[in-house]
């Protein structure tokens, strides 16, 4: 057994969340768009060959096939089903319509499982491509306590990410992790490298500092707080070297002309957006301000939105369009400055928020993203009007032809691993995007940020097996992909539904109420031990 393998059995709806004080219902056909005839003709269908009635989280089958399922496919594309699709390895190799279309044309023949294989039946579930995290950091430490990287990682997978884009942490601990993970030695999403890269001395240091990296053979590179001519010369260097960047604007010489002008893949949160539309070409910051005091920081970056100029932020827009230019806006990651009380009291952090992340979050000036020193409800207004305007950008900007993704920045302002990323996606519909499009960011459209549309972020023959198995339609509500599970009501009971249930990264299950136990036992042994 794998590194972190533990078994889990596959059944057609197991516990689905941590807390097992709540009966687990199935999920009704009827509200996943079956019909009766459809229904019918996936229960009178065989099932050829012997399947393994059990598979091992943590482990690779040679053939896996997941019965009966709806599939949302990460291009844009509403959900169609059923289907019985098909891994061999790390591939998935057929998709197979069960539907009666399918059934009078002789094509909805089922596939075998074959010896050694297994299946999991996915009968009145959503299959989604894996989510993959556009905007993650590696952290096994927050304010210089040790964090252990498991906590992280297994979160990650538990709530359906199979891919993260790491933009900042200890390079070299990355490279092994992203290592270990592409081996199946770790339980961890793919994980693709993009280091920090700050200011330089000259344009020609910039030039060796990346070539200096691509030798590490990182995947990208993460950049932030630089001159234009350093960007010019840093950008230029890794075009020719292939490699991606992300850029981390903030308030300084560069702005998202500088993006547009130089070839950036990404811009990443919103900083350098406005600004750029700002008519005197600054923004209006009190004479006291000092960029530096993070409470000065946060705070007036909730003016910011509103002193942008509506015609020259559209044709910005435009020519980020234009030249290719995504957006990667991580709203969930600022929801703390419109809504402090609600990002102090999230549910799950009364049995899952680690005691070194939760005393990270406490406000204290030495730990970046914990500046709510005096925070009001004058701060919560403007930051509410903020959100009101970013998001209005953020849908014009795809109606123009822009990609935008989703990633979550988490470990930072009360944002817990891969729950953030399920809240950036509740924030996208909240912008005004239709769920199928909400989906498509953070599958395909990600994807695409990272190059990788031909290989990750669909549900087609060909590509990556990341796959992931919900108790639920997303497309309905998205809360059902928070891995503990929503609640409702039954014939008068509390009850719990929802959740991830099989997360399959590179054709590897990983059960979802398996991992959430153990990342629940990690926190309690954490816990125990600061306490001592």
């Amino acid at each position: 057994m794998r590194a972190g393998a533990s078994t889990g059995t596959l059944q057609t709806n197991p516990p689905c969340a941590a807390n097992d004080s709540f009966k687990v219902l199935p999920v009704r056909v009827t509200n996943c768009g079956l019909s009766a005839v459809t229904l019918a003709i996936a229960l009178v269908a065989s099932h050829p060959g012997s399947a393994q009635t059990t598979a091992t989280s943590g482990t690779r089958p040679t053939r896996l096939v997941v019965r009966n399922a709806m599939v949302v496919d990460g291009n844009g594309t509403p959900a169609r089903g059923p289907f019985d699709i098909v891994v061999e390895g790390n591939t998935i190799t057929q998709l197979v319509a069960l539907d009666p279309v399918a059934v009078g044309r002789g094509s909805a023949r089922r596939p075998a499982v074959g010896n050694g294989g297994v299946e999991i039946d996915a009968t009145g579930k959503y299959v989604l491509p894996g989510l993959i995290n556009a905007h993650a950091h590696l952290q096994d430490e927050r304010g210089g306590t040790q964090q252990e990287i498991d906590y992280e990682l297994k979160m990650w997978l538990a709530c359906g990410i199979t891919t993260i884009r790491d933009v900042g942490s200890d390079t070299r601990k990355a490279l092994n992790w992203r290592d270990l993970s592409a081996r199946g030695v770790i339980a961890a999403p793919r994980i693709f490298i993009y280091p920090q890269f700050g200011r330089a001395p000259s344009p020609d240091s910039a030039r060796g500092r990346v070539r200096a990296l691509k030798a590490m053979g990182v995947d990208g590179i993460k950049l932030l707080g630089v001159d234009r001519d350093i960007m010019q010369a840093m950008e230029d260097e890794a075009h020719k070297l292939g490699l991606r960047v992300a850029h981390h604007v903030g308030v300084e010489e560069t702005n998202a002309w500088d993006d547009i002008r130089f070839g950036t893949t990404s811009i990443e949160h919103w900083y350098g957006i406005p600004d750029a539309a700002i008519p005197d070409r600054v923004q209006s910051f009190p004479s006291y301000y000092n960029y530096n005091n993070e409470t000065d920081r946060f705070r007036w970056a909730g003016h910011l939105w509103r002193e942008a100029d509506a015609g020259r932020l559209s044709a910005m827009l435009d020519s980020m369009v234009a030249r290719q230019v995504a957006w990667v806006p991580t709203l969930d990651i600022y929801e703390a400055s419109r809504d402090l009380q609600r990002a102090r009291t999230q549910p799950w952090f009364a049995d899952y928020l680690h005691p070194t992340l939760e005393e990270y979050f406490r406000p204290d000036p030495a730990n970046h993203g914990s500046y709510f020193f005096g925070w009001s409800s004058t701060d919560e207004t403007f930051w509410k009007e903020n959100y009101r305007i970013w998001m209005a950008a953020v849908r014009d900007f795809e109606r123009k032809g822009g990609v935008v993704g989703a990633g979550d920045d988490a470990g930072f302002i009360y944002q817990m691993y891969g729950f953030g990323l399920i809240r950036e996606l509740e924030l996208h519909q909240e912008a005004g995007f239709n769920t199928i499009k909400v989906i498509q960011h953070a599958t395909g459209n990600n994807a695409r940020i990272l190059g990788k549309e031909a290989e990750l972020g669909r549900v087609r023959a060909g590509v990556r097996a990341d796959l992931i198995v919900v108790n639920g339609n997303p497309l309905e509500n998205l809360k059902v992909l928070y891995p503990t599970g929503i609640d409702e009501i039954h014939d008068g009971k509390p009850v719990r539904t929802g959740g991830v249930e099989w997360t399959i990264k590179d054709g590897i299950p990983y059960h979802g109420p398996t991992l959430m136990r153990e990342i629940k036992d990690l926190v309690v042994k954490a816990r125990a031990e600061r306490a001592r």
